[in-house]
């Protein structure tokens, strides 16, 4: 919940750190100039282990975004990496191109039949620090809302039903937002509360690079803030939601708790921007950083045009546009007091290896070796709801929701984006 003693920031302060900031961009091959550096040092560093739990392991999926990290270092080149050791791996399905095998064979990771095996490394206790549950990728099935049921569910059950046999529990990692739909990420965020799992989860683009780099401190005085998402509801909206909730969860006396929920789309859409019910200027700073695109999702995935419209229970407007006009995510915010508003990109660079993985990799391992987690899941469940309730609401033509479920509060924290926090640190614990 809220801490009503948190200490508020002056408006000036709030300004001065919500400009764009060039000193902290990182390049594209920053990481490697550190490589050297860090092989020595985290060596000294004693390591974690972790078991890992996946659907698939072929080149660009994220378990071997993830994994891989873990296994070759943060470039995926042999070279440093984080202080996690890989004790196990469960791999669900095997397509033509699969990683997997020939990663574990090369590293001496053993393979196991069952994800029980894998979590208990094929004994009778738990003797991992830590494990990672990635339910991305494969062949599984959807529903008539045009969700992927992947399971992640069903891993997070499994997982902590071998913890509950042996006794034991451990930090768990699971991928995306849980769910997909809403009564499984309610099951799982409710297992981990009773059996006092650590537990993290959603988006790598909260931590990921931002263009502009810009940020917006804890208790800011936000009056408004849109966020630009793309592609299928599904598979990018928890990427939009969980970006466009990481900057809103810092206004000032934030309640985080969601009232209500509505989808709209098409001529709806535009109706919201000419009546003023959402900034036209803030939504044409969003649109302002991120790259135009055509695209070509079914639209069972999503319309050309939509908009998730949320309550808060503070009366902060959530306003997460889903367009089919752009290809990346961003997020324009408001601050009083200020004329304009700033916007950022949450940038999905490529090389090296997809960073932005690295830096959710780093939270990942803060977690492991403190036992804490590194921010909140409550934020991705909170979104996972969102964005199930909108997608539901888009079933039934655009119908306001009320969601008493979504009464999620949680205290945020004051979690770095890239390029920080530094990869080359020793995680604490």
């Amino acid at each position: 919940m809220a801490d009503p003693m948190r200490k508020r920031l002056s408006r000036r302060k709030c300004l001065k750190y919500a400009v764009a900031s060039a000193s902290a961009a990182m390049s594209t091959n920053s990481l490697s100039t550190f490589a050297l550096e860090q092989s020595a040092s985290t060596q000294a560093v004693t390591q974690k282990s972790v078991a890992a739990v996946v659907t698939v392991y072929s080149p660009g999926s994220h378990a071997d975004v993830i994994i891989g990290k873990i296994l070759e270092g943060w470039e995926q080149d042999g070279g440093a990496g984080p202080a996690l050791k890989l004790a196990s791996l469960y791999v669900e399905q095997f397509p033509d191109d699969d990683l997997s095998r020939s990663l574990a064979k090369k590293h001496n990771v053993p393979m196991f039949d069952t994800i029980k095996q894998a979590v208990s490394v094929g004994g009778n206790s738990i003797p991992v620090d830590g494990v990672i549950s990635i339910a991305e990728h494969g062949d599984y099935p959807w529903n008539d809302l045009g969700q992927h049921l992947y399971p992640r569910r069903r891993f997070f059950e499994e997982i902590t039903d071998t913890f509950r046999k042996h006794d034991r529990v451990v930090p768990v990692f699971s991928d995306k937002h849980p769910g997909p739909v809403w009564e499984d990420a309610k099951w799982m965020y409710d297992r981990s509360r009773e059996m006092n799992v650590p537990f993290m989860a959603g988006s790598s683009l909260p931590v990921s690079f931002r263009k502009p780099s810009i940020s917006v401190p804890m208790s800011c005085e936000i009056e408004a803030a849109v966020g630009i998402g793309y592609d299928g509801l599904d598979i990018y909206g928890s990427h939009a939601l969980d970006s466009y909730q990481c900057i809103i969860e810092r206004r000032n006396g934030a309640k985080t708790a969601v009232k209500s929920v509505q989808f709209l789309e098409g001529d709806a859409v535009g109706k919201v921007l000419a009546d003023g019910l959402v900034s036209r200027s803030l939504f044409d700073a969003a649109m302002s950083v991120v790259p135009q695109a055509k695209g070509n999702v079914s639209n069972l995935q999503a319309p050309r045009e939509g908009l998730i419209l949320f309550q808060c229970e503070d009366g902060f407007r959530g306003a997460q546009f889903m367009l089919q006009s752009v290809n990346r995510t961003a997020v324009a915010v408001k601050l009083k007091g200020q004329k304009k508003p700033v916007a950022t990109q949450f940038e999905e660079r490529t090389e090296p290896r997809h960073p932005h993985f690295a830096y959710l990799l780093k939270g990942i391992e803060q977690m492991v070796h403190t036992g804490r987690p590194a921010y909140p899941a409550e934020r991705a469940v909170l979104t996972s709801g969102i964005l199930d309730r909108a997608i539901q609401s888009r079933a039934l033509g655009g119908r306001k929701l009320e969601t008493p479920e979504l009464a999620i509060l949680y205290q945020p924290v004051d979690y770095p984006h890239a390029p920080q926090p530094d990869l080359r640190t020793h995680p604490a614990g």
